[in-house]
Order: structure tokens, then C-alpha cells, then sequence
């Protein structure tokens, strides 16, 4: 194994530099246990790693720490020595989302991924707001998405076609798949994204078939998969961490925990590239400061009055894009917070030198 296998190439290389000349070794984080990462070297080795307290020190949020996909620069200590991280490289791609809850934080999903497969199904899991939100997500990440409408098995031709019908007129640009784990079908055209050195992520709902697919993928069971719950459809056991691995064939694949929550991380910009249609609608409204409401002339209420865009998804929009303002205010009002903290700190720095000053002065001798 190679350091390309692992998706190492000249730009990572240029980035490495400063650390090759303190005798560094680059490697990627495959694994994160919570206290230790698992990292894997050149040579194929995978070791247990730490985080340096430099690094973690100068990150300014959790974002800024290293995350499954990271390359890193590792300290190599003797036999029976901690080995460390003691930098993160800069990333190609970051697929993130707002974390859970009130917050104004990023959560890095996985780093440096070239292309992300999102799974869905024919029957209640396909979600198509949830769809959108994948798509602005993984459009802000800089890598390609990739629908898999997965368990075909499971649903008849007609529902099948009708989903993978319906992700199309979300996002036409978009390669997508109908694929089983239990029959094989599609997945030829899914072993075609691997490469070598190209990394592929899995996202979707808990229950989807991502594991099983990845198990099919890998020719073996290295993911373990439960039944499916006669229920509610969905696998009784499902990935719990975030893992990286390389294709014996060539590739990487990394499988992620069931997202229950699409968070929005993105701008205005990549969510209009999202939403192509509607912007090409809004340039055809009268007046270009339309609300898009009762204004006369609105080409978007005509779309929807004459049925030829779905009001679901310009409901969809607006949320979205009042999601994403409220994010920039909550994001605002943290970037200031820190700020006040660090002038704080820095004072109580100065303050902290000045009395230190004052009494070396006064414990001095008298000459």
C-alpha cells in the first residue's frame, strides 16, 4: 500500500512540507475513538494515535480538529512510545453540518472525500426535503454526489422508477442508481466510483442498507448486519462509528453512522446552485426585487399556479434559506463572543506581566 492508494497526492504533498523537515510521517485518520484516532501509514501499518496538545490548542472550534479522512503528520516515537499528531493538513473537501441542537458549531461528517453516495429507498424513507438538504450540504463540500435508491428488491418496478424519477427532478446533475445488497443489482455501476486513491463516503438514514452494500463491496462481512425489523423495515444493526477502509481493488470507502438530522452548514451561493430552477425562475419575474408572494409579474407563483413547480419544494427553499440566515446571525453573534473572550484574555495577560514586573521591582535589593 502506497500513500496515493490512501488518496495522497501532490497537493497534500506541498502541504506536508513544514512537517517532512521536522521528520514527520504523513498519515490518514481511518478511525476516531473518541480519546485516540486510528491512523494508517504508507506501509499499510495502522496504529493508535493522540492528539498533540498544540493541535488541539489551536484549534479554534472542534471543526478545526482532525476528523475521519484527515491526513496528519505523526510523531513516530521508539517502540512502546505514544505516537502523535503534531499538525492537520489543510482539506480538499469537508462535508459538515450544523451540529445537533442550538448551536452555531460545524461538524465535520468525514474530510477529503471525492464522492458522496447517499442511500435512500423506495418506500418511507425517501424524503425529498431531506434529499435537498443532502444536495446543499455536499455541494458546499466540494465533492460529487451520487443517489443510490437502494433495497430495489423490496418495491416494485413502478415505485422504483417513480423514486429514482423524483431525485431526478430534484437534482438532474446527479448520477443515480438503483441497487439491492441482497441481489447484487447496481452494483457494478457502484464499483465503478472506486479508484485508487479515490475516496467514496456513504451517507443516509439509520437502516438504509449502506453496511450491507459496503459488505458486498468489500466481498466479505466486514461489517457486520443484522436482520431486517419486519416492522418498520430497518436493520436492526447498524454502523455506530464513522470508518475508513481501502478497497483491496483499489478505492476508499468510508461508512458513517444513520444521520437523523441534516443540519444546514452552507451559504446562500451553493444553496441557489442547489435550487438552479428556482433562480432561473426568479430572473424571469418583472421586477428583480420580487418577494415572490402577490407582487404582479412573479414567475414563481406562476410555476406554481400552473403546476409546474412542486410548492413542497419552494416551501423547501424558503425553510432552507431562512435557516441558513438565522445560522449567519447565530454564527455572527459566536465569532464576536470569541472575540470578546480573546481581547479579555489578552488583557488579563498584560495585566498579569505588569504585576508580575511590579513585583520583581519591589523584591529587588536596595543598592
Amino acid at each position: 500500500m502506497t500513500l496515493a492508494d490512501l488518496g495522497w497526492n501532490s497537493w497534500f504533498a506541498a502541504a506536508f512540507a513544514p512537517f517532512e523537515k521536522q521528520g514527520w510521517r504523513p498519515a490518514r485518520l481511518i478511525r476516531d475513538n473518541r480519546i485516540t484516532y486510528g491512523a494508517l501509514l504508507a506501509d499499510g501499518e495502522e496504529r493508535e494515535v493522540v492528539l498533540g496538545g498544540r493541535v488541539y490548542h489551536e484549534a479554534v472550534s472542534d471543526a478545526d480538529l482532525p476528523a475521519v479522512g484527515d491526513w496528519v503528520a505523526l510523531e513516530v516515537g521508539e517502540i512502546g512510545d505514544e505516537t502523535v499528531i503534531r499538525g492537520r493538513l489543510p482539506r480538499l473537501t469537508c462535508l459538515s453540518r450544523r451540529a445537533p441542537g442550538q448551536s452555531a458549531e460545524e461538524q465535520v461528517i468525514v474530510a477529503n472525500v471525492n464522492i458522496v453516495l447517499v442511500v435512500t429507498e423506495g418506500g418511507a424513507d425517501y424524503n425529498a426535503r431531506r434529499l435537498e438538504r443532502y444536495f446543499a450540504i455536499i455541494g458546499r463540500s466540494g465533492a460529487k454526489a451520487v443517489v443510490l435508491v437502494n433495497k430495489a428488491d423490496l418495491f416494485s418496478a413502478s415505485e422504483n422508477r417513480a423514486t429514482v424519477e423524483a431525485v431526478r427532478a430534484l437534482n438532474p446533475d446527479v448520477d443515480v442508481h438503483l441497487t439491492s445488497a441482497e441481489t447484487g443489482r447496481g452494483l457494478p455501476a457502484v464499483r465503478s466510483y472506486f479508484q485508487a486513491g479515490v475516496s467514496v463516503a456513504f451517507i443516509g438514514s439509520s437502516g438504509v442498507g449502506k453496511s450491507a452494500l459496503i459488505n458486498r463491496l468489500l466481498g466479505d462481512e466486514y461489517q457486520w448486519t443484522g436482520e431486517v425489523n419486519e416492522i418498520t423495515g430497518k436493520g436492526r444493526h447498524t454502523t455506530s462509528a464513522r470508518e475508513l477502509m481501502v478497497l483491496r481493488k483499489g478505492g476508499i470507502v468510508i461508512d458513517n453512522p444513520g444521520i437523523k438530522e441534516v443540519q444546514m452548514w452552507t451559504d446562500e451561493s451553493t444553496l441557489r446552485e442547489s435550487f438552479s430552477d428556482l433562480a432561473d425562475l426568479a430572473s424571469q419575474c418583472r421586477f428583480f426585487d420580487c418577494k415572490h408572494g402577490p407582487d404582479a409579474g412573479c414567475a414563481i407563483r406562476a410555476a406554481v399556479e400552473a403546476g409546474t413547480l412542486d410548492p413542497a419544494r419552494y416551501a423547501g427553499y424558503l425553510k432552507l434559506d431562512a435557516e441558513i440566515e438565522k445560522l449567519r446571525g447565530r454564527c455572527k453573534k459566536r465569532q464576536m463572543t470569541i472575540e470578546r473572550r480573546y481581547k479579555r484574555e489578552e488583557r488579563q495577560k498584560v495585566r498579569n506581566a505588569s504585576d508580575r514586573r511590579e513585583l520583581e521591582r519591589e523584591q529587588r535589593p536596595w543598592r
